[in-house]
């Protein structure tokens, strides 16, 4: 359970970095640009946060390869969504937001099996 608080909280933190980035940027250029150059802030973060905080241990590079194969699946997951919401009429500044109900929860499950697995 204190795992997956610590979770939440770096999700929290990584999530807000995502959109304050897709946010800014979405006014000046591509929605889906904006939105990859927001995944790519907040999943630098992200690594090092869950790794450090949420689990407890030293980043590595087999831990960065799987923590980034999770986040692969889970970006296409994103833009599916974000397209789907935009496609169905949602704002462009609205749009994210479901995608995060929806996809956070996946990847906590991902990452936790790349962080905790021998």
């Amino acid at each position: 359970m204190r795992q997956f608080f610590r979770f939440v909280v770096v999700g929290i933190l990584a999530t807000a970095l995502h959109y304050g980035v897709y946010y800014l940027l979405q006014h000046f250029i591509n929605v889906n640009v904006a939105y990859t150059l927001g995944y790519a802030v907040s999943f630098v973060a992200n690594f090092y946060l869950t790794a450090y905080f949420t689990f407890g241990r030293r980043p590595s590079w087999l831990k960065a390869f799987g923590f980034g194969g999770a986040h692969l699946v889970n970006y296409l997951l994103h833009m599916g969504l974000l397209n789907l919401f935009l496609w169905l009429g949602l704002s462009n500044g609205v749009a994210p937001l479901p995608v995060f109900a929806i996809a956070i929860p996946v990847n906590f499950l991902l990452v936790r099996f790349v962080f905790t697995r021998r």
